[in-house]
């Protein structure tokens, strides 16, 4: 559904010395094929190293389950079987696919994780010209389409009906594996933390001299510069979705690589999307529907979640917070 960047930064003094008896340690690492960065405050450094290591192990756990690229995952076996039986899956996939859809439902299709069956029509490689002719575009999402996702809660099965169709987890894969990887080293009594995949970021207590994580909102008009600190101590997150790194301008118009699933075509009206909340899978199935959705209509959806804030740029270049 989108190329996601690290649209995010961490403005952090990373410290990895004694102080109050512990540590804080940051190890970066290519996970879900991506840079993920993880930071802990722990009480030693073996022990530090002990449970970035377990939460390593648990985004690979979840990359094992809903990865479409690696044919023995569930995930590929349910696309493997489009059109022709119904696979079991674990809970866990069921209940991840199930939160997808409950986002189509609630952003009327503006999100969806079929998506990734949409023929390639548009490149941002700067090889493209010219617009794809509209019976391509057309032509493009004939097997998108969440509604084709059937979901049986009794025997834990996804059937995708109709032959061609595929789902992928690209959208809120990430951010669901930064909750996860949070929620176990909560368990595991790690106080403070976070858990950058690349960009979409999950953050729990503060950091080791007390003061709260700072992490700056990349500002895509200006290189180099933020347009808002943020500062949170206790469970957050926060996501960026954007139009600025992967484009095509095409007779003065900009064409952005987030694709309507219901149009074919890229979004035009935002920059970039922000969310701020507790939860990053949450963020992240935000970002993507408003990108999608505009403004009028984005704002419309966040606003009936009164713990999401948001960041929201224009194409006009405005920038509207709450």
């Amino acid at each position: 559904m989108k190329f996601k960047s690290i649209l995010l930064k961490i403005v952090l003094l990373l410290i990895s010395t004694f102080s109050f008896s512990q540590v804080e340690q940051t190890k970066t690492v290519n996970l879900m094929g991506s840079v993920f960065q993880i930071t802990l405050v722990d009480s030693d450094s073996i022990s530090t190293h002990q449970n970035i290591n377990k939460a390593i192990l648990e985004i690979e756990r979840i990359e094992n389950l809903i990865s479409e690229w690696r044919p023995q995952t569930q995930i590929s076996k349910v696309n493997q079987n489009a059109g022709i039986k119904p696979v079991q899956v674990d809970k866990e996939v069921f209940e991840l696919t199930k939160k997808a859809i409950w986002f189509s439902e609630i952003s009327n299709g503006a999100f969806d994780i079929s998506i990734i069956a949409m023929d390639k029509i548009w490149k941002f490689d700067g090889t493209m010209e010219k617009l794809p002719s509209k019976k391509a575009i057309r032509n493009s999402i004939i097997n998108v389409n969440y509604k084709n996702i059937v979901l049986d809660s009794i025997n834990s099965t996804i059937f995708l009906s109709k032959k061609g169709m595929k789902i992928g987890f690209g959208s809120i894969g990430k951010g669901y594996a930064a909750d996860k990887a949070r929620k176990l080293l909560q368990e595991s009594g790690i106080k403070a933390g976070i858990i950058n995949a690349a960009g979409d970021i999950a953050a729990w207590g503060t950091q080791i001299n007390g003061n709260p994580w700072r992490i700056g909102v990349n500002n895509p008009l200006e290189t180099g510069e933020t347009i808002e600190i943020l500062e949170f101590s206790g469970n957050n997150a926060v996501t960026t979705s954007g139009n600025y790194e992967k484009y095509v301008e095409i007779n003065n118009k900009r064409y952005s690589h987030i694709i309507n699933p219901k149009t074919g075509y890229p979004s035009t009206e935002l920059i970039s999307v922000t969310i701020i909340g507790p939860n990053a899978e949450m963020c992240n199935g935000f970002s993507t529907s408003i990108m999608v959705l505009g403004l009028k209509k984005g704002i419309k959806l966040i606003n009936r979640f009164p713990d999401y804030q948001y960041i929201i740029i224009t194409n006009k270049e405005n920038i509207i917070k709450k």
